[in-house]
Order: structure tokens, then C-alpha cells, then sequence
């Protein structure tokens, strides 16, 4: 990656840690993780500043500071499972959310320390970060929302289903070859056009703001899924595709801002008159 693309990417990192997970955590109604969120930012300010160190061992010690914030929210998903004895979409896409930020938090501890962690370079290692916090924790939390929103409609428990199974499946690729990180992309592509088709047509009758938020969050999708589809489809096939600073220019900012910021902001304005969050 170039010097332009690795000082986007940060940026989309620094906008995961500190606005993006906080809003998240504070839609999923869990016992302890309140705790989580408020002692969060012991965790995403090292973690910002390790963006920012040269590579080494105080850049890693930082990371390792934001990898312990993800792992504590990691630990509330078997927890969460043991309590709620519940496998229903909403509550796998929950248990998605709280368990991928961990994977994060290992890439960005290998990147920072200059280790290619599994044989992944480090640009790898890089993006990964990022993608576990949008495509990760942002993409499975919104799906849940939508499939508690709208429980009767079999499109949203598809949605809940295929977010976190398509998730999956590219970080499967990443060990297995580019071919099973297509069929990963192409499963989350649907996953995520079901949530955004179901944002639109569904729920953004819910006050003027709402509807704005909603709207921009279900319209960007339509764009930043199909980038990742056309880019994972090139990876593959050898046909040409966009390059990674074209991908983080469009589709990073476009998941970043559009999908994600504007879907938990919407999220957080009904959650004081809606019972429709995870639990």
C-alpha cells in the first residue's frame, strides 16, 4: 500500500475503535458489557496511538492494550450463549459481533510488531483490521438489529444468518485461496444487500433524521458491496479489478461513513422507544 492508502486506512481504524464499537456495544443489551464500553476507551486510545508509532515494541505494547479490549468483548459471547441457550439468527449475528473484534485486535498486534502472523504480509494484516470492525463487528450488530426489527420477514433471518457466515468464510480464505474468499464475499454481498433492501423497504418510517440515516445506510450498501464483490472476484480470476487504494478510497469510506456511522446513529436514536435490540 501506498503512503496516502496507509494513512486512510488508520483513519478508518482510529473512526472503528473510537465511535464505531462504543455505539455498537451500547445497542446490545448485555449484562457486564456496559462496564465495557465505559472502561473502552482504556483500550482505543492505545490502540489509536499504536497506529501512529513506528513499528516496535511500544507500537505493540498498544496494540496489545486494544487487543485485550476485544478480547474482553470476545469472552461475553460464550457467556451470552451459555446464558441465552439461544442459536436464533439475531442472536448468532450478535455473537458474530462481540466475538470478531478479536481477530482485529491479533492483526493489528502482528502488523504493529512487524510480523507476518500465518505467513500474511503486512499489508494484509493491515487491512484486516479494519474489515473486522466494519465487515466484522458493524455488518453482523446491524444485521441482528434488522432481523429483531422485522422477525417475520424470512429475508431478515437470511440476513442474520449470511452476515456472519460470509464474515466467516473470507477469513477462511485468507488461509484457504482467494476462490473460497470469493464465495465469503459473494455470501456477505447478499447478506448485506438483504440488510440494506430491508433497511429501505422496511424501516425508515421511523421519524425524519431516522429515515435520512437509514436511507443512506441501505443506498450505500447497494455501491460498497459491489466493490467488494468486483475486487474479490479479480483476486480470484485474474481479471482486472480495482487496487487496494482505490478500494479503501471508496469502499472503506463508503462502509465507514455511509453504512456504518449512519446506521448505529440511526440505531441509537430508536433504541429509547423501540424494544427491537438484541438480547
Amino acid at each position: 500500500m501506498g503512503r496516502g492508502t496507509e494513512e486512510l486506512v488508520d483513519l478508518l481504524v482510529l473512526l472503528g475503535m473510537g465511535a464505531v464499537v462504543p455505539l455498537g456495544l451500547a445497542l446490545i443489551d448485555e449484562p457486564g458489557l456496559a462496564r465495557v464500553r465505559r472502561l473502552w476507551p482504556l483500550a482505543a486510545v492505545p490502540g489509536a496511538l499504536s497506529l501512529w508509532l513506528p513499528r516496535g515494541p511500544l507500537a505493540t505494547g498498544s496494540a496489545a492494550c486494544y487487543a485485550l479490549g476485544t478480547l474482553a468483548l470476545a469472552v461475553h459471547a460464550p457467556v451470552r450463549l451459555a446464558r441465552t441457550r439461544s442459536l436464533a439468527p439475531p442472536e448468532i449475528a450478535v455473537l458474530t459481533a462481540l466475538a470478531t473484534p478479536s481477530v482485529a485486535g491479533l492483526a493489528l498486534v502482528a502488523e504493529r510488531s512487524g510480523h507476518e502472523l500465518f505467513g500474511f504480509d503486512l499489508d494484509i494484516l493491515a487491512l484486516t483490521v479494519p474489515h473486522f470492525h466494519y465487515a466484522g463487528f458493524t455488518a453482523a450488530l446491524v444485521a441482528g438489529l434488522v432481523c429483531r426489527a422485522v422477525p417475520d420477514r424470512p429475508a431478515a433471518r437470511w440476513a442474520a444468518l449470511s452476515v456472519p457466515a460470509g464474515t466467516l468464510l473470507v477469513l477462511a480464505g485468507y488461509f484457504v485461496g482467494d476462490w473460497a474468499e470469493l464465495a465469503g464475499a459473494a455470501v456477505l454481498t447478499a447478506g448485506m444487500w438483504l440488510v440494506g433492501l430491508l433497511t429501505w423497504r422496511d424501516l425508515r418510517d421511523r421519524g425524519q433524521g431516522t429515515a435520512v440515516l437509514l436511507g443512506v445506510s441501505a443506498a450505500v450498501l447497494a455501491v460498497t458491496m459491489l466493490l467488494a464483490l468486483w475486487w474479490a472476484l479479480g483476486e480470484a480470476s485474474g481479471l482486472p479489478h480495482p487496487t487496494l487504494g482505490w478500494m479503501a478510497a471508496t469502499h472503506g469510506v463508503g462502509n465507514a461513513l455511509g453504512f456504518a456511522l449512519c446506521s448505529l446513529l440511526a440505531w441509537r436514536r430508536l433504541a429509547p422507544t423501540t424494544q427491537e435490540i438484541p438480547r
